[in-house]
C-alpha cells in the first residue's frame, strides 16, 4: 500500500476499530527502554483495556508493577525473558494485580504482545496467580463441535479470573458459526493467514500483524480466506455480571 497517496486500511468507528501495521505510530511507555512501543487498543478509543505491541532486542527492558491491573504477555516472534523465565515463541505469562514485573528482550525482531485490564475483585476470591505456558502444549478443540475451527484457551475459564485470552485457527473456508453479538468486548491480533471479518454493517479484509478492536455488542463473523489457516489471538472479559 502506497501510504504517500493517503491510502490506509485503519478503520476508526465508536463500536469497533482495525488497526493495521501501516498506521502503527511508536508511543513511549515508562519503564519500558531500548524497545519500540506500539499502543493498539486503549481507554482512549473507548476500550476497557489496553493492548500493546512491543517490538524487544537484546538491549531491551522493562520493569514496573502491575498495581491495580493485571498483564497477560504473549511472544509472537523470537524471545523474551519475563520475570526471570525465558519464553519462546507461542509462550506467554500472566502477571497479577499488586505484581512487579520485568521484562528483557533475548533476541532480534522479537514481538511481545500485551493485554493489560483492571482486575475486578469478588468476594472471596483472589486474583489468579502469576503463571507461564506455552500454546504449543495446548491441545485444540473444536468449536461448537466444527472441526475446522478451533480455539487453544491460554488462561483457564475458572471463577476468578476475569479475563480470556485464547487462540482461534481457522482452516480456509472456515467461518464463525453464526453472526456473534454480545457483552464481552474483543481485542485482537492475527497472527497468520488472511480472511474477511464482518464489523457492524461493515466488511473488512484482515491479514496477519492486523489487530482488531470490537466493542460489547458490535455484531462480528469471520470466514478465513486461504490458502493457509487463518490464526489470531483474542481477549475478551468473563466472569463478572456487567456494570
Amino acid at each position: 500500500m502506497n501510504r504517500k497517496l493517503g491510502l490506509t486500511r485503519n478503520v476508526i468507528r465508536p463500536d469497533y476499530a482495525l488497526i493495521t501495521p501501516d498506521g502503527h505510530v511508536p508511543s513511549v511507555l515508562p519503564g519500558w527502554t531500548g524497545c519500540t512501543s506500539y499502543v493498539l487498543i486503549s481507554a482512549a478509543m473507548g476500550a476497557a483495556f489496553s493492548q500493546y505491541l512491543i517490538a524487544l532486542n537484546r538491549e531491551s527492558k522493562a520493569t514496573g508493577n502491575t498495581e491495580s491491573d493485571q498483564w497477560f504477555f504473549y511472544v509472537v516472534t523470537g524471545r523474551a525473558n519475563i520475570n526471570g523465565l525465558t519464553l519462546t515463541p507461542g509462550g506467554f505469562a500472566y502477571v497479577p494485580p499488586g505484581t512487579e514485573y520485568k521484562v528483557r528482550g533475548l533476541a532480534r525482531d522479537t514481538g511481545l504482545l500485551i493485554f493489560r485490564k483492571t482486575y475486578e475483585y469478588l468476594e472471596g476470591q483472589a486474583p489468579p496467580e502469576f503463571f507461564t505456558g506455552n500454546e504449543h502444549g495446548i491441545t485444540e478443540t473444536p468449536f461448537l463441535g466444527d472441526e475446522r475451527a478451533r480455539l487453544k484457551i491460554l488462561i483457564p475459564d475458572t471463577l476468578p479470573a476475569d479475563m480470556a485470552v485464547n487462540i482461534f485457527t481457522y482452516d480456509p473456508g472456515a467461518t464463525l458459526p453464526f453472526v456473534e453479538t454480545h457483552v464481552m468486548e474483543h481485542g485482537m491480533l492475527f497472527l497468520s493467514g488472511s480472511g474477511v471479518y464482518r464489523l457492524a454493517d461493515d466488511w473488512h479484509p484482515v491479514n496477519a500483524g492486523d489487530a482488531l478492536w470490537i466493542a460489547p455488542y458490535c455484531p462480528q463473523w469471520f470466514i478465513a480466506a486461504g490458502p493457509e489457516p487463518a490464526r489470531y489471538i483474542y481477549y475478551k472479559d468473563i466472569n463478572r455480571l456487567p456494570a
